[in-house]
């Protein structure tokens, strides 16, 4: 099933007005503000698909999911509960942003994992797939670890972003180019655990810059 494609065109634009984040919103600084753009209900409706997509996939494995942090925890989670079968985790961590909303482009791993995955059926579970550069430098570092088979699932992809040759295996949501946040992605540690997926907007600069 092919990826959900998320607009943001004019048509969309009355309905997105009406779906504007409450003021009392935890973590909502003054001068920000944030719309939903993905409802919960439906990144869970996706989540179902992407779980029976994968499982259609490797239907008798064991499969190994390795979590990026911090955006990916909600993501993980989620997944594995739909998933079924026998499932383990294992999360590592890699910086590649600091802290505002512009990457580096320097990645750097901040936690390796705690078990090896030599002939594991892998699947990396990745919150937001953008320029490529950190899925590139994890598909090698994978790659090296000699998993019996290794494939990626991302929440959301920001493809108009894409330097680095690299796609997912399995994508719940085409974006555009917006910064995000909610279901686990953050802005400097804020808004994580909003239940949607919404865009950060700065009412003085506009837009934020996308990560």
């Amino acid at each position: 099933m092919l990826a959900e494609s998320i607009e943001t065109s004019e048509s969309n634009v009355a309905k997105k007005r009406a779906s504007v984040v409450s003021k009392d919103t935890a973590g909502l600084r003054p001068g920000e503000s944030v719309r939903i753009l993905i409802p919960d209900s439906r990144v869970h409706k996706r989540l179902k698909e992407l779980a029976k997509e994968i499982r259609r996939d490797f239907p008798t494995e064991t499969l190994h999911l390795i979590g990026v942090l911090k955006g990916s925890v909600f993501f993980l989670t989620d997944l594995a509960r739909e998933l079924g079968g026998e499932v383990s985790f294992d999360f590592l961590s890699v910086s590649s942003y600091g802290h505002g909303t512009d990457s580096t482009g320097e990645v750097k791993l901040i936690k390796d994992l705690d078990v090896s995955i030599e002939g594991k059926t892998v699947i990396v579970v990745e919150d937001i797939l953008d320029t490529g550069l950190t899925l590139k430098y994890l598909l090698r570092f994978f790659e090296e670890k000699k998993p019996k088979h290794l494939r990626v699932v991302v929440l959301l992809d920001k493809v108009e972003r894409r330097i680095a040759d690299v796609k997912a295996d399995y994508t719940g949501f085409v974006i555009p180019n917006e910064f995000v946040v909610g279901y686990g992605l953050d802005f400097d540690e804020r808004y994580r655990n909003l239940p949607d997926v919404c865009v950060l907007q700065f009412a003085s600069k506009g837009k934020a810059k996308s990560a």
